[in-house]
């Protein structure tokens, strides 16, 4: 540092004085072999460091173009696999979805078949109970019959407070074959 500052002092004194700047081309006087000597030196020792200084950070970078490659590679093979675990989702859900429709379809005809069941069951007991109560209002018209028929009976043919057997077993049986006729 002490030499580039002499040597800025010089010329600067140079221009000073003569009021133009000329070259001294006296080797001595002018530390032009020392200049050199330090320029080569410096040039030798900085381009040693200056290169290992590059070869450095150029292995670095090479590291780290290396470590970029790498992740890139596993970044490449982890889209792959999540892309075929995507596509493995897809068909499972095409799959549910169309078993969930087929179980669907298949749920609605149980269920309209056991309607349909349900209303023919609903629909044949309603006649048997219809049925059922008819006969009892026949029974009990026929019954009310009989026994309007054998009162009416007997209260015409009363004599002195008797029905004679015979009168009285052809009345019963009379009035049983039509209760039988009218069940029919």
């Amino acid at each position: 540092m002490h030499l580039f500052t002499q040597t800025l002092n010089i010329v600067t004194g140079l221009v000073a004085e003569e009021g133009s700047f000329g070259l001294n081309l006296d080797i001595f006087e002018s530390n032009i072999i020392n200049l050199v000597i330090l320029g080569g030196g410096i040039f030798k020792l900085g381009s040693t460091a200056l290169s290992e200084s590059l070869t450095e950070r150029q292995q670095k970078i090479v590291v780290a173009i290396q470590e970029s490659e790498e992740r890139l590679g596993q970044a490449i093979v982890k889209l792959a696999e999540s892309e075929k675990q995507l596509t493995q989702a897809q068909l499972v859900i095409a799959s549910l979805e169309e078993d969930a429709m087929i179980a669907a379809v298949q749920a609605q005809s149980v269920i309209f078949a056991k309607g349909v069941t349900e209303v023919m069951r609903i629909t044949l007991a309603a006649k048997n109970q219809i049925i059922t109560s008819e006969s009892r209002i026949r029974k009990e018209i026929s019954d009310y019959v009989v026994s309007s028929t054998i009162s009416n009976t007997v209260k015409n043919f009363k004599v002195d407070g008797m029905i004679p057997v015979e009168l009285h077993r052809l009345i019963v049986n009379m009035n049983i074959d039509q209760m039988n006729n009218l069940k029919r």
